[in-house]
């Protein structure tokens, strides 16, 4: 069995790992000690905040856990509202039209403007499962997870949630779109600036980043092509989020001009279809797949499993080893949606 379950500390072995194993583009888990262990330390005291009745500055983590094997897998996190800290900058792709009567002339140029619209929405963040994992719908597990997290406690998150999706670079991690910006503003690789964002230190965006809008047919061709495209592994998460009613406005990455999606937190098809019902224990004859959570915080378990529903009574019935798993007892209160 897996199991989702918030960070603890003594994470941060497999935390590490998984930071590893990410690669390049993945800037919400750097390969550094210190950031690593400020994220986990930031996620336990997001968790144990009580009476929390608008989004802050939480950052929630997760990690699925192999129960037979104790092996932490994989990871997905939500950041309540971005940018109340620090400048949170996308590029938003926009026109100019260029006109003239006289000479019978109409051109329409795209263009890309930097900007801080997403300011405060909360942003669900750092999915990543180990190959070893992918499988048994444990990716899509990993990412409904979360609508059904903020379902529970949509106090805690904005009207809005974003997901910024990583853009195309190669197996080095270079982006076409970065490499335009690089020799003309910025002098350093893309590895590089990726880093520095991960780890905090994001003062030279706002020092070397372009004052004004950019005509998108100025970039090289190879820059122009990826504008607004995902990369080969990131179609999957686009797809999931996509089924869930995220949708692209016009916002891309600033680095290697990936799509942000979004939706309206009460749009969000968990957050819609996910109900909650009191548990009972005992036999179940059913096969369909669900995922459930506790309605807890600090203790937030989630699990996959079936069971039967009795939905004139709000009443479902679990098997006493996943009530255990979700550490509940009868006449508890669970969330579920089908899975």
């Amino acid at each position: 069995m897996v199991i989702i379950r918030p960070i603890l500390d003594s994470d941060y072995d497999a935390l590490h790992r998984i930071a590893i194993e990410s690669g390049h583009g993945f800037t919400s888990l750097p390969v550094n000690e210190k950031l690593l262990r400020q994220r986990i330390e930031r996620a336990e005291s997001s968790f144990g905040k009580k009476n929390v009745t608008q989004p802050g500055d939480e950052g929630y983590l997760f990690v699925m856990e192999d129960t037979e094997t104790g092996q932490v897998v994989g990871t997905t996190g939500i950041e309540a509202a971005v940018g109340l800290d620090d400048a949170f900058y996308h590029y938003h792709l926009g026109k100019v039209v260029h006109n003239s009567r006289e000479l019978n002339i109409y051109n329409t140029v795209e263009t890309l403007a930097l900007c801080n619209d997403y300011t405060g929405t909360t942003e669900i963040c750092t999915l990543f499962l180990s190959e070893s994992h992918r499988k048994n719908n444990n990716g899509r597990f990993l990412s409904r997870v979360r609508f059904l997290f903020i379902a529970e406690h949509l106090e805690r998150f904005a009207d809005t949630v974003i997901a910024e999706m990583r853009g195309v670079s190669d197996e080095d991690g270079n982006s076409p779109f970065w490499q335009w910006l690089e020799e003309h503003f910025f002098s350093i690789d893309f590895p590089t600036a990726d880093y520095l964002t991960g780890i905090g230190k994001k003062v030279f965006i706002a020092e070397l980043m372009p004052k004004y809008p950019i005509y998108v047919n100025l970039l090289s061709k190879e820059a122009q092509k990826v504008i607004n495209k995902v990369h080969d592994k990131t179609i999957p998460a686009l797809r999931l989020l996509e089924a869930e009613g995220f949708c692209r406005r016009g916002y891309v990455d600033i680095f290697d001009a990936g799509p942000t999606v979004e939706s309206q937190t009460s749009s969000i098809r968990t957050v819609k279809e996910s109900k909650k019902c009191q548990v009972i224990i005992g036999d179940v004859d059913k096969t369909d797949n669900y995922i459930i959570c506790n309605t807890e915080i600090a203790d937030f378990r989630a699990i996959q499993a079936p069971l039967s529903l009795r939905e004139t009574a709000q009443q479902a019935v679990i098997s006493q080893a996943h009530a255990d798993a979700l550490k509940v007892k009868e006449g508890d209160w669970i969330r579920l949606v089908s899975n």
